[in-house]
């Protein structure tokens, strides 16, 4: 049975997790395995309680204790709840609730790069990618369009920041990913794998050229919001490709170029 505790007091400590610590905070650079992330809305909550994932705390609106949360509440039956109708909760969050609900839940370790590439055809590689809601909205693509690992420079955002998190709809918790531990294509060329640079330059493939998905292994390399990716790691990929384009637009959002990316490159689902 959940010990439910309607807030009072704003300063009580145990709303610090969601109150007063930022997400680099919980992260805990220093002793990862003591890290943190806040997880928002029941269907995200879900995902990650499915992943393995433990809660910590919840802290939620009065009216889905027996509503949208409730479900939730059923499998975390040993986790204290905090409550407070929905106006309250936006004065200590500082934003309104998606769904009505938050959960602090424990990090996992990371897998490493050889373990998290095998047996893997398409990967992506986001190179300092560092705005949550695009990594979110990228890895959403990827899951759906039949990108079987997400690999990130160490200048992007964290998947596990609650707005990344939340644009992904849960699927950070449903797709393989990890940290790179630098810049370099070497592990991932060294692993058998031919990089795709995504790329605004006229001496580059067409995203449909036959070259690309008849490779065994891809790897899709995209760069960051406004800079895309530098001249250094352009050359150091096998191909270039862009996206051809019409009415004289010159680019798309690193989010939505990746969906029509991943839609070309990906896996195709059986049958199709």
């Amino acid at each position: 049975m959940n010990k439910i505790t309607e807030i009072t007091d704003f300063s009580a400590p145990e709303l610090d997790i969601y109150a007063r610590l930022t997400e680099v905070q919980l992260l805990n650079r220093e002793f990862p395995e003591k890290g943190l992330f806040i997880a928002e809305s029941p269907k995200v909550i879900g995902r990650a309680l499915d992943a393995g994932y433990e809660a910590v705390s919840c802290l939620m609106e009065k009216r889905h204790i027996n509503g949208e949360g409730k479900e939730i509440l059923a499998r975390i039956k040993d986790v204290p709840v905090y409550c407070a109708e929905a106006d309250i909760l936006t004065q200590l969050t500082g934003f309104k609730l998606t769904r009505g609900m938050l959960c602090a839940m424990k990090r996992k370790a990371l897998p490493d790069i050889k373990e998290i590439c095998k047996n893997k055809s398409r990967i992506v590689i986001l190179d300092k990618v560092m705005n949550p809601t695009n990594v979110g909205a990228i890895i959403r693509s990827a899951a759906a369009l039949g990108i079987e690992a997400v690999l990130l420079t160490p200048g992007c955002s964290d998947p596990l920041y609650r707005r990344a998190a939340r644009v992904s709809m849960g699927t950070v918790f449903q797709i393989e990913w990890t940290f790179l531990p630098d810049d370099s294509l070497d592990e991932i060329k060294a692993l058998g794998f031919k990089t795709v640079a995504m790329a605004l330059k006229d001496n580059s493939l067409s995203i449909s050229d036959s070259r690309l998905t008849d490779e065994k292994r891809l790897a899709v390399v995209m760069g960051t919001e406004g800079d895309g990716l530098s001249a250094e790691t352009i050359s150091d990929c096998d191909f270039t490709v862009k996206i051809p384009m019409h009415h004289g637009v010159d680019s798309l959002n690193v989010a939505a170029a990746s969906a029509v990316a991943f839609y070309q490159l990906g896996n195709r689902p059986k049958g199709d």
